[in-house]
């Protein structure tokens, strides 16, 4: 349904005085070519599913300014994963504008997004690492890193006995990807990893 869900799980810190962990969604459109096609994906059979595999290629890192909220229960008609996949992040799911204009072309309920509140409308919203208030809205910030993902299938060619050249699906390409999302929270304190060091 060319939707992508990334999920993060932030474990409480101790010495804050958290004992919960964090969940975060965020939600965009997932690209044609982006991922190999789901029928390959099914035909993978992965030789030694302990290895720790390496990445062939390094994709640049992308920044994405999640700027809309999305609604938990109505979300199951973007993506039936969302109900399974963000289940701990009911009230921190974000994805973008520019994605939820693609969705509502494809005939998606608008009710189910939230605009959120921007930085050029607010002047005094800071970045929470900047922040000193842990009760004052500000801009989150979170970074996660895919270390390997099969993003491209391989083709090999081969040679008939007539010397025609032809090619032949014979691998996967795999690919680590960073992310950086860019968020609204209501208060510095549900974004307390995000700090100037």
């Amino acid at each position: 349904q060319e939707v992508k869900i990334f999920r993060a799980l932030i474990l409480g810190e101790l010495e804050r005085g958290q004992s919960q962990f964090q969940a975060l969604c965020f939600v965009t459109r997932l690209h044609r070519n982006e991922i190999i096609p789901s029928e390959s994906m099914a035909k993978l059979r992965q030789k030694n599913p302990r290895t720790v595999r390496q990445a062939e290629e390094v994709r640049g890192l992308e920044h994405l300014s999640m700027d809309v909220a999305v609604n938990f229960s109505k979300a199951a008609q973007l993506s039936s994963h969302i109900h399974n996949v963000c289940a701990e992040a009911r009230e921190a799911i974000y994805t973008r504008e520019e994605d939820v204009k693609f969705w509502l072309e494809k005939g998606v309920d608008g009710s189910m997004f939230e605009v959120l509140p921007q930085g050029s409308e607010l002047p005094e919203l800071q970045r929470c690492r900047r922040c000193q208030d842990r009760w004052k809205p500000c801009i989150c910030s979170y970074s996660l890193s895919i270390e390997w993902y099969p993003c491209m299938l391989k083709y090999c060619k081969s040679r008939d006995a007539a010397g025609k050249v032809s090619s032949y699906k014979c691998g996967i390409r795999s690919c680590q990807k960073g992310y950086t999302f860019d968020y609204y929270v209501p208060q510095k304190q549900l974004c307390l990893w995000d700090e100037e060091t």
